[in-house]
């Protein structure tokens, strides 16, 4: 794929800050994670029991997670999503709260419990059980028009991890374009991996945010049948993701792929725009990605080019790593830039 003269455009941009209450509504999956990580993290059956170094309850979910960095980079940030009436939800609700985050929209079940996951951390992998919970609960009809219209920017995660929210995707983006907002989306990992049931809702967003191997995933299965399981696929040589981003933008979206210790390169226009990792002392890399995706939002709702916007989502992905969980090494807007600066 041809790298263009002019790799530095951006995509259709969205709404002036000053004309919207918020700049950015996150609607997706927000539950605790349970973290562990240290020691012997490998789970043996038959009732062996096996000592970590260290465990943590902290704010979880892909969603809950981009929605906290973004506010801590400076941006009005709401989300939209779904807890029990229970321990777990207040947490949750609590945690958001605090980071700043607007949770009016997030609806609150008295039957249903908070999902939770477990992740088995290394420095640089991890292993991750859910329970659904309100997840599976989540309707995304119950968004509200008046919050899609007081954003400029909506953001939805997990998707496959929220079965009503995979079912009504594609109003949900068309509702928030006629409400003036953009769009864009991070669909994680797809646990029946049938990947085509975004198919749509991928060439109807204005940014995608995967990261290589989910790319590569929902290029293959950009052509399948709906419902059918897509090629399951070992890991990509080191330019398929480039060639997996330029199918999924030919649909439409800029298309940031996240590449891990690699960076992260962009596709838009048919311009390929890389940029270099930043290296940290890795603690525990989850929601690594759900930071990248909260500094490339930063970037881009702040009118930076592409360019710019990897690279603040580069730094603020590296930086989520100083500490357990996904959201206590968040950067603020100065460290990222700080970072950014020192290695330039």
């Amino acid at each position: 794929m041809p790298n263009f003269a002019n790799p530095r455009s951006t995509a259709p941009g969205p709404q002036p800050r000053t004309s919207r209450a918020l700049d950015l509504l996150v609607v997706g999956d927000a539950n605790p994670d349970l973290i562990l990580h240290g020691g012997d993290i490998e789970p043996m059956f038959g009732q062996h029991e096996r000592i970590v170094d260290h465990g943590a309850l902290v704010l979880g979910g892909s969603g809950a997670i981009t929605a906290v960095g973004a506010a801590r980079l400076g941006l009005r940030t709401a989300m939209a999503a779904a807890v029990g009436d229970d321990v777990l939800g207040r947490f949750m609700l609590e945690k958001l709260a605090t980071a700043g985050v607007d949770t009016t929209a997030v609806r609150v079940f008295d039957d249903v419990p908070t999902g939770i996951s477990v992740a088995l951390a290394r420095p640089d992998d991890r292993a991750v059980l859910t329970a659904r919970g309100a997840l599976s609960a989540f309707d995304p009809a119950e968004v509200p028009d008046a919050v899609l219209r007081r954003t400029r920017h909506v953001h939805i995660a997990s998707p496959f991890l929220q079965p009503r929210l995979l079912d009504g995707l594609e109003k949900l983006v068309a509702r928030a374009h006629a409400a003036g907002a953009t769009v864009s989306m991070d669909t994680g990992w797809d646990p029946e991996q049938r990947w085509n049931s975004v198919a749509t809702a991928v060439g109807a967003v204005d940014v995608l945010l995967p990261n290589a191997q989910e790319a590569v995933r929902l290029a293959a299965a950009a052509h399948q049948p709906v419902g059918t399981s897509a090629p399951d696929r070992e890991l990509p040589a080191t330019d398929e993701p480039v060639a997996a981003a330029g199918v999924l933008a030919a649909r439409g979206p800029l298309v940031a792929v996240k590449l891990g210790a690699e960076g992260a390169v962009a596709v838009h226009d048919g311009a390929v725009v890389r940029a270099a990792p930043y290296s940290m002392q890795t603690v525990d890399a989850t929601g690594a990605g759900d930071s990248f995706d909260a500094g490339f939002l930063a970037g881009w709702l702040g009118g930076a080019d592409i360019v710019s916007s990897l690279a603040l989502g580069c730094a603020c992905g590296a930086l989520s790593t100083r500490h357990a969980g996904g959201t206590g090494g968040q950067p603020t807007r100065e460290e990222a830039d700080a970072l950014i600066t020192s290695m330039s």
